[in-house]
């Protein structure tokens, strides 16, 4: 970490805890900061804000109260989660006083350089696939940061010059960049997501393009060349662009007759591939671009992505149990992310299980996707409106349980020997579960009772 005197003495608001708040707290006090830190939750529920009280930190909780910004802070770092329309956000910006989130904290005082990568669906898979390429190929190097689950203020205090910083961002987290300039960047794709933070589409797109604004012709930005919109968009950024495409050959990686290409160089098979999954496909050729730019050699490339075996939720292998393949993508929390899994599997020896929150949308889209399964088994608050799809769909046989025990059992008696049980449920999780990984980790812990009797 840079030994940075930016924040000395400069009294700091902290908005907003989590992991990434109180790494951003723990880093501006190490920085010499007067540090405030303000939560919405009570303290003695709050073992956040406490672990900072010990720390010799100011900390206020149960509430966003306004006069707080009558201290004079001269920069509030914000949790990504935390909306712009939050009163005491709207009225810091009527003040004119700055915002930015932790990220854009880390950028500064970092030694290591960032590749940061962004996008709809696929970036946590994206960014695990570069992060194994650089470990096989150059161990230690590269770190973990951000939006994957280690937030980059910590991250910062251990990096060196040598190393550089993997770095998952979401649209929240590039809505608080000021400085942040990453050496590499890619965007797996943008797709409708998350309009009721942004408010609209075209906001969510702005919010996504902005991981690009500070880019030169010194940094590279990797787009999906198979997105018009992304392609249009790129002729307004200073970087210098390299694609990649499942479609058609591009000026960096591409799928051609079933081999992973980059500019004319065979890298791999894509059934060498570790994972399933033509959006697999997509995440790995992104990869491919990160890691030839950055110097890394083919066999280190090849060897690293046919050892990867997904992300925790995200399309990944749980194991072959009576010769029946298990997956779980409870990740797939949208119609387009179950889409492109399904895609990476026969439908006749597939049995889906999929349902959850009702967003009030149709599933009139996810029809042709689901169409010869072998069997779709149905839970949650949309298995009704699933049903339907399903029966347009001449889906054989159609499922619904209340609940995901119930769900294995009946996935488990029909499907046979050769045949794929899926969880990728085309909706959120929030109607029966916290978050889609507690979905998952029932799914996985069903399968596991359920296969050992």
């Amino acid at each position: 970490m840079k030994q940075s005197k930016r924040y000395a003495n400069e009294k700091i608001l902290v908005l907003g805890l989590a992991r990434s708040g109180v790494a951003a707290a723990k880093l501006l006090h190490e920085l010499g900061a007067f540090v405030t830190v303000n939560d919405a939750k009570k303290l003695e529920d709050n073992k956040e804000a406490q672990e900072l009280l010990e720390a010799g930190i100011t900390v206020i909780t149960d509430g966003h109260p306004l006069d707080l910004l009558d201290e004079g802070f001269s920069l509030i770092v914000k949790n990504p989660g935390i909306p712009y329309t939050n009163p005491i956000l709207e009225k810091a910006i009527k003040k004119e006083i700055p915002i930015i989130t932790e990220v854009e904290l880390a950028y500064q005082v970092s030694e290591a350089p960032f590749i940061g990568i962004t996008g709809t669906n696929g970036k946590t898979t994206t960014t695990t696939m570069i992060k194994q390429i650089f470990d096989t190929y150059q161990p230690n190097k590269a770190l973990l940061a951000g939006n994957i689950g280690f937030p980059t203020s910590d991250v910062v205090l251990k990096a060196t010059e040598d190393n550089v910083l993997v770095t998952e961002l979401s649209s929240f987290q590039l809505m608080g960049i000021d400085e942040f300039k990453p050496e590499i960047a890619v965007i797996t794709n943008i797709y409708e997501a998350h309009i009721d933070y942004h408010g609209s589409r075209d906001e969510y797109v702005k919010a996504k393009w902005r991981i690009q604004k500070n880019m030169t012709e010194n940094n590279t930005l990797i787009l999906n060349a198979d997105l018009p919109e992304v392609v249009e968009l790129s002729k307004q950024s200073k970087a210098t662009v390299i694609y990649f495409s499942v479609s058609k050959k591009v000026n960096g990686a591409y799928l051609e007759n079933d081999w992973l290409m980059y500019q004319d160089e065979k890298i791999m098979k894509s059934t060498e591939l570790g994972v399933p999954g033509l959006h697999n496909v997509e995440n790995a050729l992104a990869a491919i671009c990160v890691a030839k730019v950055s110097g890394v050699d083919n066999e280190s490339i090849k060897k690293s992505l046919s050892l990867f075996s997904g992300v925790p939720h995200r399309t990944e292998y749980i194991g072959t149990y009576n010769e029946i393949k298990v997956y779980n993508d409870s990740k797939a929390t949208n119609i387009l992310a179950a889409k492109k899994a399904i895609s990476g599997f026969d439908n006749e020896q597939l049995v889906l299980i999929a349902g959850g929150l009702d967003r009030g949308n149709s599933f009139d889209e996810f029809i042709p996707a689901i169409e010869q399964l072998k069997a779709i088994v149905l839970l949650g608050e949309t298995k009704d409106k699933l049903k339907e799809a399903a029966k347009k769909a001449q889906v054989s046989e159609i499922i619904c349980v209340d609940n995901m025990k119930k769900a294995v059992t009946e996935a488990l008696r029909v499907a046979q020997p050769e045949d794929t049980i899926l969880l990728s449920p085309a909706c959120a999780s929030w109607d029966m579960y916290p978050n889609f990984e507690t979905r998952g980790e029932e799914f996985v812990a069903e399968i596991t009772k359920q296969v050992g009797k």
